[in-house]
C-alpha cells in the first residue's frame, strides 16, 4: 500500500464530498482517534466507504482498512483491483459461498479473520458492513455473523455503529451517475462483545436502527 497515494486519494475524495454531496455529521467526536477499532455501518452505496474514510484526519489515513467484496473489487477489473489494493488497502472478503465448497469456505473464513487480527494488532481501523452487501436506502437487512466472530476474538476492541442517510440516493445501487444530495451521518457510542453471538448481533442492529430514527438532517 502506497501511503502517499492513499493520502492524496482521500484528499481528493474529501473535496469531492464537500463540493458535491454535503454532509451533516452528528457526534463526530465519537469517532476513534486511533486504532484498534472497528467501524460498522449500513450499506447502500459505493460512496459509503469513501465518505466514512473522509471523516478521519489524513494523518491516520494509512490506518484505515475497508473490508470489501473480493469478487467485485479484485476479480472483475484490473484498474479497480489496483486501486483497491494499492490505494484503499482493502481487506478482501469472499461474500458468496458455493455449494460443496465448505472446506474452501472455512479456509477463506479463517484467512479473513487472521488478516483482520493482524490489522487490529497494528492499531488499524477496520470499516465493515455487517449486512454483507448493498441494500435499499435506509433499510437494514439481517446482519451476517462475521462481525460477531471478529468481536468474540477481540472483545476489547471498540465497535462504532454508524447510520448513513442519503448516500443510497446520491449514488443508488446499479447507478454510475452521482446526484448531489445532502446526506446525514450519525455516529453512535461504542459496542463491545457481550458473550453471545445472536445477542451481540441484535444489540448492534438495534443500535444502528436507533440511530436511523433520530433527526439527522435539518428540517
Amino acid at each position: 500500500m502506497n501511503r502517499v497515494l492513499k493520502v492524496g486519494f482521500l484528499l481528493i475524495t474529501r473535496l469531492m464530498v464537500l463540493l458535491l454531496i454535503g454532509l451533516c455529521i452528528h457526534h463526530k467526536d465519537r469517532l476513534p482517534t486511533t486504532g484498534p477499532a472497528i467501524i460498522v455501518a449500513n450499506h447502500n452505496s459505493h460512496l459509503d466507504t469513501l465518505v466514512l474514510m473522509s471523516l478521519f484526519p489524513l494523518s491516520i489515513a494509512h490506518h484505515l482498512r475497508p473490508v470489501a467484496n473480493e469478487h467485485y473489487f479484485l476479480q472483475q477489473n484490473r484498474w479497480l483491483a489496483w486501486v483497491s489494493r494499492q490505494v484503499l488497502d482493502i481487506i478482501p472478503v469472499a461474500c458468496e459461498t458455493r455449494e460443496g465448497d465448505r472446506q474452501e469456505d472455512s479456509f477463506t473464513h479463517r484467512t479473513f479473520l487472521q488478516t483482520c487480527a493482524e490489522a487490529l494488532a497494528h492499531n488499524q481501523i477496520l470499516i465493515l458492513y455487517p449486512e454483507g452487501t448493498r441494500g435499499q436506502p435506509e433499510q437494514l437487512s439481517q446482519f451476517r455473523s462475521g462481525i460477531a466472530h471478529l468481536a468474540r476474538r477481540h472483545p476489547d476492541v471498540p465497535i462504532i455503529p454508524i447510520f448513513l442517510q442519503g448516500l443510497g440516493k446520491a449514488l443508488p445501487k446499479g447507478e454510475s451517475l452521482l446526484v448531489p444530495f445532502l446526506c446525514g451521518i450519525h455516529i453512535g457510542e461504542p459496542v463491545y462483545w457481550q458473550g453471545q453471538k445472536q445477542a451481540f448481533l441484535n444489540q448492534l442492529s438495534d443500535r444502528i436502527r436507533a440511530l436511523s430514527t433520530e433527526q439527522l438532517l435539518p428540517a
